[in-house]
């Protein structure tokens, strides 16, 4: 499998537990616990195998600067978290980075 499709899974794993790790309640109500676990061990296996091909600092600038983008459109939609103008546009510049570094970046493993 593509090393960026592993990463694309790996990070949905990790916005799945996340998600459900603030649904956990402080690892008190059992399903989501389970879910955020098994969605962790997912995400960090899945990445461990798309590391193989891409460089560790870019795989983590896409990992983040998805994962933060995603988990805070998550937490605007569905937990009704409010995001203002500045946490918008700073979401947009990190979106615009992980763009940048994937079209530009010599280092990238593509």
């Amino acid at each position: 499998m593509n090393s960026y499709m592993l990463l694309f899974f790996a990070i949905i794993c990790e916005v799945i537990a996340t998600s459900s790790l603030k649904l956990s309640n402080g690892f008190t109500n059992l399903i989501f616990s389970i879910i955020t676990i098994i969605g962790y061990s997912a995400s960090f296996y899945l990445l461990s195998l798309a590391l193989k091909t891409i460089p560790v600092g870019i795989a983590y600038a896409i990992w983040s600067g998805i994962g933060i983008v995603l988990i805070s459109l998550i937490a605007w939609v569905f937990l009704k978290q409010t995001l203002d103008l500045a946490a918008l546009v700073g979401m947009g510049f990190i979106m615009f980075g992980v763009v940048i570094i994937n079209l530009f970046s010599k280092v990238s493993g593509h």
